[in-house]
């Protein structure tokens, strides 16, 4: 397999892990429905007012994601 890419998008205010929880469901959505390879998102909540949600994808697949969903930001995503 090639390099994963971490695909993220920011959420900040007294509501960003309401809504970074919530966007998460929706990139689940999006990779049922679209068949994209990994199955891998989640949400994280840095502070009380900071929250992310993210996917990871293949390599390969990251141009189209990112153009159809545009996530703020992305890095090499490591297992582990």
């Amino acid at each position: 397999m090639g390099k994963k890419i971490k695909l993220i998008w920011d959420f900040r205010g007294p509501a960003a892990a309401k809504t970074a929880e919530h966007h998460e469901k929706h990139l689940k959505e999006y990779i049922a429905i679209e068949g994209i390879t990994l199955n891998i998102t989640g949400h994280h909540d840095v502070n009380d007012m900071f929250s992310f949600a993210f996917m990871v994808v293949e390599e390969g697949e990251m141009i189209p994601v990112r153009d159809a969903l545009k996530p703020h930001r992305g890095e090499l995503y490591e297992e582990g």
